[in-house]
């Protein structure tokens, strides 16, 4: 199985270094000197990383090969894949790869069903669920504790208990002034 694992950036500097967004929660295992790992455009790859340090909290990467600026900048939005075994695990015991949440059947805590994950989404603050509706339609949940209560994998199930208004639009909204008492406009 294949997992992206980084997004190369801008070069750094004129030696062929690159700048990496990580995309897995094991870099030191993935991303470390030695690994062969394919590309996001395959024309661009495979890529042996040479070396690898980090520079003001940013990974940086070198590839054999690749030893000037220019060559570092072609690689620019080129996506790095690993092959993973499809039975190896994270290794926190809340920790998931993508492909074990995919098809999850999503329901609430009193067992109502919402829906199927589709996708997750990466987003810099957290990772979404993108949940496919028994309708049609698409729910986004974050992957939070506080909402994602339960991950299942025997189950295939994800358990959440959803904030009024995450999945339907009939979430209750207090004003204040109500609250208040407050008649004035």
């Amino acid at each position: 199985m294949q997992l992206v694992v980084a997004r190369i950036g801008r070069a750094h500097g004129v030696r062929g270094e690159v700048t990496v967004e990580v995309r897995t929660d094991e870099p030191e295992l993935r991303l470390g000197p030695g690994a062969v790992l394919a590309t996001d455009p395959p024309s661009a790859g495979p890529l042996t990383i040479a070396a690898g340090r980090v520079h003001s909290g940013r990974l940086l990467l070198r590839f054999e090969g690749v030893t000037d600026r220019n060559a570092a900048e072609a690689l620019r939005n080129t996506l790095l894949i690993a092959d993973v075994d499809p039975d190896e695990l994270p290794e926190g015991d809340d920790e998931y790869y993508d492909h074990q949440l995919i098809d999850l059947d999503v329901v609430t805590e009193d067992g109502t069903e919402v829906g199927r994950i589709t996708e997750i989404s990466h987003l810099p603050s957290q990772d979404l669920f993108i949940v496919q509706r028994p309708d049609g339609g698409e729910v986004l949940i974050p992957f939070v504790e506080e909402i994602v209560t339960e991950i299942d994998l025997k189950e295939q199930k994800a358990v959440i208990a959803p904030p009024p208004g995450l999945i339907d639009d009939r979430a209750e909204i207090a004003s204040s002034r109500e609250e208040a008492g407050d008649d004035s406009a």
